[in-house]
């Protein structure tokens, strides 16, 4: 007869975000790194204190950090606090997008990921640089409506080989990377 694997206790998450895809790839992320755990997750709503659209790596990163760091000044009973943020940047004339993801735990561990780049294409660029945020500037280019709460401009250009809850989950894989390897990150 074989042994029953034993899962510990339940570890609550709290992701930063209302969006599903961000909440889904949160998930996603733990459970992946993690499989003999067993989460439960909480989003919320929280101020990044960056511009809507970030607009540099730095902006981006201080978006995530801050998303996590005030999720856990609004429920501090949690094991986790996750913040995602996706930006743009500017390369020379062409405009690339990506995200950050910041993990901080109860125990006072960090872990932060990036996502692969991609370049977006030169309409959605000028919209962007009109003002508006990603997300509606694929709305306006690809007549949709929603395409951030779905699969975003990733999904959108790789025709779902990569959507955007992918996209997001390997950054949040990334960042745990120190919790899975905890004698190596002190």
């Amino acid at each position: 007869m074989g042994s029953i694997p034993i899962r510990s206790t339940m570890k609550s998450i709290v992701i930063a975000s209302k969006n599903p895809i961000k909440v889904s790839a949160t998930l996603k992320g733990f459970q992946k790194m993690f499989p003999e755990e067993e989460f439960q997750i909480e989003s919320v709503s929280v101020p990044s204190g960056v511009m809507d659209q970030p607009k540099n790596d730095r902006e981006t990163y201080q978006g995530a950090w801050n998303r996590a760091d005030n999720a856990s000044e609004l429920n501090k009973g949690a094991d986790f606090w996750v913040g995602i943020e996706g930006g743009i940047c500017e390369r020379n004339r062409d405009m690339e997008a990506f995200a950050w993801a910041v993990v901080k735990s109860a125990k006072g561990r960090l872990g932060r990921g990036k996502t692969g780049t991609f370049f977006l294409p030169p309409k959605i660029a000028v919209l962007i640089r009109q003002g508006k945020e990603l997300g509606e500037a694929d709305d306006i280019v690809f007549k949709r409506n929603g395409s951030k709460r779905e699969n975003g401009a990733v999904g959108i250009l790789t025709g779902d080989v990569i959507d955007r809850t992918e996209f997001y989950t390997e950054a949040v894989i990334l960042a745990l990377i120190p919790f899975k390897n905890k004698k190596l990150y002190r």
